[in-house]
């Protein structure tokens, strides 16, 4: 049971009920998508949304090497035209601003969006789907390029989002979606990752089968090390012209002789990940023991899912801090442990600072590399305990 991992609790809602869900992971025999049960409609999650990406300096780079990369391979300019599906506060659509591409962020989050078009990135709230994707069409016309970095999961209804994209994108256009990869996940132990407002999970395989049923192909792919590990899909419609290359089948086939159709290989998953709770609290419960103070930094989805499933609250952790100012004075769903500013941990010195961002851990160290000064150490608790 979760609540809902970014819907932090302002000081005034302590005294109130918080809704917990069952946090269930399920795959299909037939496709192989791993999924969650819709229990919140995506109105009630991000109509009103707490993550902004410009917080991160690592994704805002990846952004940045992104659109350089995307410019040069497909010849994009003035005359191209850009759209990005859940754009959140311009972190990526700010760099074909610069670039002078023109383009249009679709974000469903009202106060997301409107940091985006603060610096100067156009924007409009929606929630994307076949009937949003019309009427993009109608007031701009159709994308030679449609973006979507971390949205796939976040999609409920996934057949009426692909279609959404088929109706948006030019007859030779583009389409590149970024994901976190299945494989990556279950390899990794990365439980964390599992929270409600993702509510499905891709392996390439069943990717590929959901965009060949609305005549969309995939002609490349390329592993990433964001995330813990995320795929970056290149589609286009079935009769454009771009050349595919080897490297689509190549990692249908690995996901394959991986066991990635063999349901056998999800329940052994479960098994690591109650091994990997038991060690983090052994782990945890030493350091307290032994007097030690311990403190979180970042209140990420992630972390969410890592602090109530393994039922980590102030007794464990003092305290977390977040580079966010919307999350700072607030508490963590579901454990209520207190979200400072970073420059907390200066001020208490504590013994072990737990990275609960843990795909972040070398812009972290690097950042907060100040905390050896004491003899504080970092602690990475995925995919299992590491002190540094």
């Amino acid at each position: 049971m979760s609540p809902l991992c970014q819907t932090h609790i302002a000081p005034e809602q302590l005294n109130s009920m918080e809704p917990f869900y069952p946090l269930h992971a399920w795959v299909c025999d037939r496709c192989f998508l791993v999924q969650l049960e819709e229990y919140v409609s995506p109105d009630e999650i991000f109509g009103e949304y707490a993550y902004f990406s410009s917080y991160s300096d690592s994704w805002v780079e990846h952004a940045r090497s992104y659109c350089d990369m995307v410019v040069d391979r497909f010849g994009l300019g003035r005359n191209s035209w850009v759209a990005e599906i859940a754009s959140n506060d311009g972190y990526l659509l700010q760099h074909f601003v610069e670039s002078g591409v023109p383009c249009l962020g679709i974000e469903p989050a009202a106060n997301v969006a409107q940091a985006a078009i603060d610096r100067g990135v156009p924007t409009t709230v929606a929630f994307f789907g076949q009937e949003v994707a019309r009427q993009v069409v109608a007031e701009h016309g159709r994308a030679d390029l449609i973006v979507g970095n971390n949205v796939l999961a976040h999609v409920p209804r996934l057949n009426d989002f692909v279609c959404g994209l088929r109706e948006l994108l030019a007859p030779e256009g583009v389409v590149t979606m970024e994901f976190p990869h299945l494989q990556r996940l279950v390899e990794g132990n990365q439980f964390d990752t599992i929270y409600h407002e993702h509510f499905s999970y891709f392996s390439l395989l069943a990717v590929d089968k959901i965009f060949r049923a609305h005549d969309l192909v995939l002609f490349d792919v390329e592993e990433l090390p964001t995330h813990g590990g995320s795929l970056r899909i290149f589609a286009c419609h079935a009769d454009a012209s771009h050349e595919a290359g080897s490297a689509v089948a190549a990692l249908v086939d690995r996901e394959t002789r991986l066991g990635y159709t063999d349901l056998g290989t999800y329940g052994a998953f479960g098994e690591r990940v109650h091994d990997t709770k038991r060690k983090l609290l052994e782990f945890l419960i030493g350091a307290r023991r032994a007097g030690k103070s311990v403190v979180g930094y970042g209140a990420p989805g992630k972390g969410n899912t890592l602090l109530n499933y393994c039922g980590i609250r102030t007794d464990f952790l003092d305290y977390t801090v977040d580079l966010s100012p919307h999350k700072q004075g607030k508490y963590t769903p579901g454990t209520r442990i207190p979200i400072h500013a970073p420059e907390q941990i200066s001020e208490t010195k504590p013994d072990y600072v737990l990275i609960l961002p843990w795909n972040l851990e070398a812009e972290i160290t690097e950042r907060m590399a100040h905390i050896r000064e004491w003899g504080g150490r970092f602690v990475v608790p995925i995919p299992e305990v590491r002190v540094l």
